[in-house]
């Protein structure tokens, strides 16, 4: 019997549309299967916009070798395609002494990682670029960059579709089986009712939705499936415009890089998120008695002293696909072939948070490379 279509990927969001268009580049016929009346509505539409220079992650790590090759995939992509981008550079900072060391540990594991652009400030320095800003020291990003989310989402499905793909929205996928001859039966559901797709290859890029649908599947050879640990971050923008043109990061906290300032396209500024472990996915702002706002402006100010009282107002929230849970190691990456899931013909990608809006285009190049070895898209 011969499959419905060749390959399915479960998923429209950023990470989604890359790895579909990297598919369909390499001669595959792709079917996207999405959930939501439209692309991007989960993680990769609720994040920060920032294309991540490579600084923070582990040498060696999915993070780091995704982050370094898909930042500069991402500029080339969006030169190429219309999409909104500006490399605005960013200051990480150190706001005491004690914060001198950490800043030194970031540039030297940015230099392990290929970062060979940043440019270290003393507090006079920085004090030149960004009059605002308080700091003993500081270290110029100047590949960091912002990125139109939505518009960069729109061109990959735009790409992807010129080349013969299909997006159907609207689709939840309720179970996964395989057949004697290795293809994947999947049931769907959408307005039309309940249906069966089968296809000989699948990858889940599905975030949040990542282990449910993975757990379908891990009983055929018992692997492990990465449990997901939803982490909420929320963010208030500024009322009036910022006095800065760059990005400003204070020190991270493990995985959590803290109350950054963010700027949009527009200009309008951005601060978080803060990160509060949940149990579920919830996108509701929670701030009743104002402390968390409070919280923001204590942080922010410790870059900014010049932060006007009330200036900020609550703006949206984001759920973070984590695959550890609140005090443990940080977890990398997790794409999930065949060596790991003993299934043929499967590519699962979990935990594919921060930063997986600029890693998106070298994630799908490298599950093309684990689907059809040999093959890579150009």
């Amino acid at each position: 019997m011969t499959a419905d279509v060749e390959t399915v990927v479960i998923g429209a969001g950023a990470v989604g549309l890359a790895t579909a268009r990297a598919l369909a580049i390499a001669g595959q016929e792709v079917m996207i299967l999405e959930r939501h009346d439209a692309i991007g509505t989960e993680t990769s539409s609720r994040n920060s916009e920032v294309v991540h220079g490579g600084l923070y992650y582990p040498t060696g790590s999915n993070r780091a070798k995704f982050c370094v090759r898909g930042r500069d995939m991402l500029y080339a992509f969006a030169a190429e395609h219309g999409v909104g981008t500006r490399k605005c550079g960013k200051l990480l900072v150190a706001t005491s002494d004690a914060e001198l060391g950490r800043l030194a540990a970031i540039r030297d594991t940015a230099h392990a990682n290929g970062v060979s652009d940043l440019v270290e400030l003393s507090a006079d320095d920085a004090k030149v670029l960004e009059p605002e800003v308080n700091c003993v020291a500081a270290m110029l990003s100047p590949s960091t960059g912002i990125v139109s989310s939505h518009e960069f989402m729109q061109a990959l499905e735009g790409d992807f579709l010129s080349r013969g793909g299909q997006l159907v929205l609207n689709t939840s996928v309720d179970a996964i089986e395989t057949t004697p001859s290795g293809d994947f039966v999947l049931t769907t559901s959408g307005p039309e009712g309940t249906f069966d797709l089968t296809c000989q290859r699948l990858v889940i890029a599905a975030g949040l939705s990542a282990t449910r649908l993975g757990r379908m599947l891990g009983y055929r050879s018992g692997y492990a499936v990465p449990e997901t640990y939803p982490a909420k971050g929320h963010y208030f923008s500024l009322a009036s415009k910022a006095p800065f043109s760059r990005l400003i990061y204070p020190m991270p906290s493990g995985a959590w890089l803290g109350i950054h300032l963010t700027l949009d396209l527009a200009g309008r500024a951005k601060f978080g998120p803060d990160i509060e472990w949940k149990d579920s996915v919830d996108y509701s702002f929670e701030d009743p008695d104002g402390a968390r706002m409070k919280l923001f402006e204590n942080e922010i100010r410790r870059y900014w002293p010049g932060l006007p009282n009330s200036a900020l107002y609550p703006d949206y929230v984001g759920v973070r696909p984590k695959i550890y849970p609140e005090g443990a190691p940080v977890a990398d990456f997790a794409l999930h072939g065949p060596e790991l899931t003993g299934i043929d013909n499967l590519v699962a990608l979990y935990g594919i948070e921060s930063p997986g809006l600029t890693s998106s285009l070298a994630i799908g190049e490298t599950v093309v490379e684990k689907l059809l070895p040999g093959s890579r898209p150009v």
